[in-house]
């Protein structure tokens, strides 16, 4: 059973999401603002959140950055608007997806369980069922557990960008482009992606990086994609 919180301040969306999502293996709950959400997620186990941008009392925005202090429940944006602002706005402070209003059903139900289906699946496997573990200079990410550490710190990375970092771990001093890099990642076809990756890298770099404006690991590759540096520390 999955638990899956919907913030709305508009009632007709809130319900028009709950038709959507009307499924035997979903348990849904409500919220109608930024706190409210917040109240929920303190009270019961949530394993994604849709999180609705413009609000009051609270808004999305600033829901979500309090919301990534503590976890890295899924959060998939909602917005009215389809420019690229919007998008990368929901990105930078960290979502994992977005939909944009008018809602798609079928679309609504698909992100929801593409991403429910990562997260469980990082957050099941027990440290017995793996024990690869990538390392890199100072870093280092054990799949079993699911734990990144940067110089013996643990670091706290969204589902999106612990798959990103094992990925380039995974193949270090190999290129991948941004389309590459989403087709592997979020399993869906890579159009117009470019920025979207971009965003989850900066914020990969920001948590691993001691410089992220000079970094020594994820470097960029002009006009082909993004590569790990190969470290000759171990």
């Amino acid at each position: 059973m999955a638990n899956i919180l919907i913030c709305d301040d508009e009632r007709d969306i809130v319900n028009a999401l709950k038709i959507y999502l009307s499924d035997p293996d979903y348990c849904l709950f409500t919220a109608y603002n930024g706190q409210e959400a917040l109240e929920v997620l303190e009270r019961e186990e949530i394993h994604l959140v849709l999180l609705d941008l413009m609000m009051p009392v609270m808004d999305g925005i600033t829901a979500m950055v309090r919301i990534r202090e503590t976890s890295n429940v899924p959060v998939i944006i909602l917005t009215a608007k389809s420019e690229d602002t919007d998008k990368i706005l929901g990105l930078n402070i960290g979502a994992d997806d977005y939909i944009t209003k008018p809602f798609n059903p079928l679309e609504v139900a698909a992100r929801v369980r593409s991403q429910l289906r990562r997260y469980m699946r990082l957050g099941s496997v027990s440290a017995a069922a793996s024990s690869d573990v990538y390392r890199n200079g100072d870093i280092e990410l054990n799949d079993g557990t699911k734990e990144v550490l940067v110089s013996g710190e643990k670091v706290s990375l969204t589902p999106k960008e612990y798959e990103i970092l094992k990925l380039l771990l995974s193949n270090p001093g190999k290129v991948f482009s941004p389309k590459e890099i989403y087709s592997m990642v979020w399993k869906e076809k890579p159009f117009g992606t470019e920025s979207t990756v971009a965003v989850h890298i900066r914020h990969l770099r920001e948590k691993i990086e001691i410089n992220p404006a000079e970094p020594r690991y994820i470097k960029v590759v002009f006009g082909q994609g993004y590569k790990l540096e190969k470290s000759s520390r171990r």
